[in-house]
C-alpha cells in the first residue's frame, strides 16, 4: 500500500487551518490488499471527524468494489493499481475509486437492470453493485486513461 503523506498547515489563533479532509491511497488488486484499504478508510474517517455511519457506509462501498476489481476485473488478482481519493466536508463523504481492469461501468442502467433480472437465479454476485448504489446520494462512472473511475458521494 502506498498512502500519500498528508499535509496539515499551522495553526493560526488555535484553529486548523487545515483539517484532513482528502486523502489518496493505492493498492494492488488482491484479496491480501483489502484489509490494508479498510485500515486506510478507518484513518481517513477519524482523522476528518466523519461520523461512524458515513464511515462505515465509505468501508461498505469500497469492499464491494475492490471485491469486484478483484473477482471480476482482474480474474482472481493482480499487481495492477487501485486507487481510492476520500474526502468529508461536513460530514459527508465523498470518493473517488480508480482501476485499471477492463472498462465497466457498474451504475449504468443495463448493469443494474441485468442484476436484478437475474437476482433470483445466480448464485453469487451482484448485489454488492446494487447495495453500494442505494448507499450513495450521487455516482459518476468513467472511463479515462485507461481506468476506470467511479466518483460517488455516500448518502
Amino acid at each position: 500500500m502506498h498512502v500519500l503523506p498528508s499535509y496539515n498547515a499551522k495553526s493560526r489563533g488555535g484553529l486548523h487551518v487545515n483539517l484532513v479532509t482528502t486523502r489518496m491511497g493505492m493498492f494492488a488488486s488482491r484479496m491480501e490488499e483489502l484489509k490494508s484499504a479498510r485500515a486506510f478508510i478507518e484513518d481517513f474517517c477519524k482523522g476528518a471527524q466523519v461520523p461512524k455511519e458515513s464511515g462505515l457506509k465509505a468501508n461498505l462501498v469500497i469492499e464491494e468494489l475492490f471485491i469486484n476489481t478483484v473477482k471480476h476485473g482482474h480474474r482472481g488478482g493482480s499487481e495492477a493499481p487501485v486507487w481510492i481519493t476520500l474526502s468529508a466536508s461536513g460530514g459527508e463523504v465523498s470518493l473517488i475509486y480508480e482501476d485499471r481492469a477492463p472498462p465497466f461501468n457498474p451504475f449504468a442502467s443495463a448493469t443494474r437492470e441485468m442484476l436484478e433480472a437475474l437476482a433470483e437465479i445466480r448464485r453469487e454476485g451482484g448485489l454488492g453493485v446494487i447495495l453500494a448504489h442505494g448507499l450513495t446520494a450521487s455516482a459518476d462512472y468513467s472511463y479515462v486513461f485507461g481506468r476506470n473511475r467511479i466518483r460517488l458521494t455516500l448518502a
